[in-house]
């Protein structure tokens, strides 16, 4: 990009010089009208009904719920100007169970031993003392040296060693497909035969909350109340999945119950976000078959399919898609609500998949000047809890009208409510789809519909106006991108590029990253300098640094509130006492090397890091590289050769090698080690450059 040059009139003129060009069961997959829930929060109920005789003899233990609220208000942010206002975050985790042992005494009595029952008087006077009519208590059962509170009893459903040896009265129990209500005196108040299912908690009910059975070829799940079959899972053929009957679930090599929690799946949706470059250059997507089996993929949009393609086993595809024009907006659009905006890609083997936005540097004599790339992330992963990572409006030469910041939401199924809740400086916002100027907003979006929302322009640069550490919701499972138009970093640094990345749920963030910045390509072993955000999630989170840095901030005082640490070269390691995110900003070519332009990443936690990973990097640009980040002493290779001259970094016990990688190939390759390692892909042109991370894991992890 020139100085003199807007970004848009550059993108245009040199696109003038080239000839035309021709998106825990899973939830992912379940539609219903239930609210989303989020992986901190464990079901209420039993899969299956427990069998009625260890129900009988634990009656007395009481399931124990607990809830915890996180209330979190937003203010100021550390950049260079601040704003002042509110937001609340709340999320309540419940957790329900009892534990009871059961086995046999060694006179052959059946015992149960319950950790939440007291135990009986140690004194036993009489050995032919009933506690039940139908029951005589052996005196080999209350040992006076018994003390681990156990207590044996019958399995008729009567006892359970707490209440005078009776079922508490008002107990429910199943028992040969009868519902019964204890009375507390041995017998019962009240019996039911059910015509259905019996369960423990609830009766006679239509079906056991959380099974599942097969109707017209896919899963359908029991609701909490037992009363009815509220939650489809699809078993969706194109990914080569069916619902096999005896099971009632999904079942296949890309099934949600099959797939792990990771960047590998089989159901992605590539979307576009606002960039200025020319159309000339390719939106597209590169897909690898991490597999040992051909890869059948099918991308659609709406009802239409766009493209198919076969993947060989362990390679990498590019596959071109169109530009979707309502979301490649310009500076001037407002924030905006598109159906069917997103694609949907499917394969019948599990893949990852990169977004190139846009692929090519450069075509012919004309260079692209504006681009990134996104790691998608599979919908089994997707959950409705996300916080944004983007950057200020920006002003080219300080005029009108600003190019904005934005994140963009995709959603898996029909009928998801999203619910906007701003940060500190998220409240400046086009408004539009929905969504307020003051950066509010409750919006409907069906399967692969996209809202995309803008930040607003505050006349100035730095401009106040950032929607970095907006609370984004969801009562079904979303996709969540953050990232910019077209921008420098920093703000007085040229030249522009665009800026976007798929962000992880709040269940897979961290509290411990190691950032590296991008190696200078001008050679050499030295690192380029980049700009490190660190966006809190909970109130009153502190930050800690190994190698310790110099004035970095050690406390962000509220949720949604973020720090930034500016033009630093270091390697070293984060780590908060809540979960946080981080995500790294390359710097523009005037910061030095020759090369690049501003591009974004999200960092990986530590406890998110593979032992093995496939991934493309375009060969059309000027050097490509990857960051290895390894334990020490981990045996790590890249395409088969091992990889040395690892850095060590502070005293955390890992090290990094930045690795320039060979352009002469397909841009294919792949990382093992011995141990999990984490890895991010960049590549440098002129005034441009791309960076994501190479993949990661996506467990849940606790706060």
């Amino acid at each position: 990009m020139y100085a003199e040059t807007s970004p848009t009139a550059r993108a245009e003129s040199r696109a003038s010089a080239t000839p035309g060009l021709p998106s825990m069961g899973n939830r992912a997959h379940i539609d219903d009208n239930r609210p989303m829930v989020s992986r901190r929060t464990f079901p209420s109920s039993l899969i299956a009904a427990v069998p009625a005789a260890l129900l009988i003899l634990g009656c007395s233990g009481d399931d124990t719920a607990t809830s915890g609220t996180d209330t979190a208000s937003t203010v100021s942010t550390t950049d260079p100007a601040t704003a002042t206002a509110t937001a609340t975050a709340t999320a309540t985790t419940t957790m329900t169970g009892t534990t009871a042992d059961t086995g046999t005494d060694s006179d052959g009595t059946s015992t149960t031993s319950s950790e939440t029952s007291t135990t009986t008087n140690p004194t036993t006077t009489d050995p032919t003392t009933t506690t039940d009519p139908t029951t005589t208590t052996d005196p080999t059962t209350t040992d006076p040296t018994t003390t681990d509170g156990t207590t044996d009893g019958t399995t008729d459903g009567t006892t359970d060693g707490t209440t005078g040896g009776f079922c508490a009265e008002g107990t429910q129990i199943c028992e040969d497909g009868v519902a019964k209500i204890c009375d507390g005196m041995g017998g019962f108040s009240s019996e039911e035969t059910c015509e259905n299912e019996c369960d423990d908690n609830l009766g006679c009910v239509l079906c056991i909350p959380g099974s599942s059975v097969c109707v017209d070829g896919d899963s359908e799940i029991c609701a909490d109340d037992g009363q009815s079959f509220d939650g489809k899972v699809e078993c969706d053929e194109v990914q080569g999945v069916m619902c096999d009957e005896d099971l009632g679930s999904c079942v296949g090599v890309c099934a949600p119950d099959t797939l792990g929690l990771s960047y590998i799946g089989c159901e992605y949706f590539p979307t576009v976000t606002a960039n200025v470059v020319s159309t000339n250059f390719n939106f597209a997507v590169a897909v690898a078959n991490t597999s040992d089996s051909v890869a059948n993929v099918r991308v659609d949009r709406g009802g239409n399919m766009v493209a198919s393609d076969t993947v060989a086993a362990n390679s990498v595809k590019i596959i071109n898609l169109p530009w979707v024009s309502e979301l490649k907006v310009t500076q001037s659009s407002p924030s905006v609500k598109v159906n069917d905006g997103a694609y949907r890609l499917r394969s019948d083997q599990p893949v990852t998949v990169y977004q190139f936005n846009p692929l090519q540097y450069k075509i012919g004599n004309s260079s692209s000047f504006t681009n990134d790339a996104s790691l998608l992330l599979p919908v089994n992963t997707w959950t409705g809890d996300y916080f944004v990572a983007a950057r200020n409006s920006w002003r080219f030469n300080n005029s009108p009208p600003a190019y904005p910041g934005l994140y963009a939401v995709v959603a898996a199924q029909d009928g998801t409510t999203v619910e906007l809740a701003p940060s500190a400086t998220g409240k400046i916002v086009k408004a539009g789809g929905g969504v307020a100027a003051n950066g509010t907003g409750s919006i409907s979006l069906d399967r692969g519909d996209v809202l995309q929302v803008f930040s607003g322009d505050t006349g100035n640069n730095p401009s106040t106006a950032d929607l970095t550490g907006t609370h984004i919701t969801a009562d079904k499972p979303i996709q969540l991108f953050g990232g910019h138009m077209c921008t420098f970093v920093p703000f007085n640094i040229g030249y522009c590029d665009h800026l976007e990345e798929a962000i992880p749920p709040f269940e897979a963030l961290a509290k411990e990253y190691i950032v590296t910045p991008p190696l200078i390509p001008t050679g050499g072993n030295n690192p380029k300098a980049e700009m490190v955000r660190i966006v809190a999630t909970t109130d009153d989170t502190s930050l800690s640094y190994d190698p310790p840095q110099g004035g970095a901030p050690t406390n962000i005082a509220n949720a949604g509130d973020y720090v930034e640490i500016s033009q630093t070269n270091k390697d070293f390691k984060i780590t908060a006492d809540k979960k946080v995110i981080v995500s790294q900003y390359m710097l523009g070519q005037d910061a030095g090397g020759n090369s690049g332009d501003p591009a974004m990443t999200i960092a990986v936690g530590v406890d998110q890091y593979r032992s093995d990973y496939l991934f493309h990097a375009p060969t059309n640009y000027e050097k490509n590289f990857v960051n290895i980040t390894a334990p020490d002493g981990a045996n790590v290779q890249l395409d088969g050769m091992a990889v040395n001259g690892f850095t060590a970094i502070g005293g955390t016990g890992f090290g990094v090698a930045r690795v320039q990688l060979n352009n002469n190939g397909d841009g294919n390759h792949d990382i093992t080690s011995n141990q999990p390692v984490g890895i991010s892909v960049y590549g440098y042109g002129q005034y441009t450059s791309f960076w994501y991370p190479g993949g990661l894991n996506l467990e849940v992890l606790p706060q």
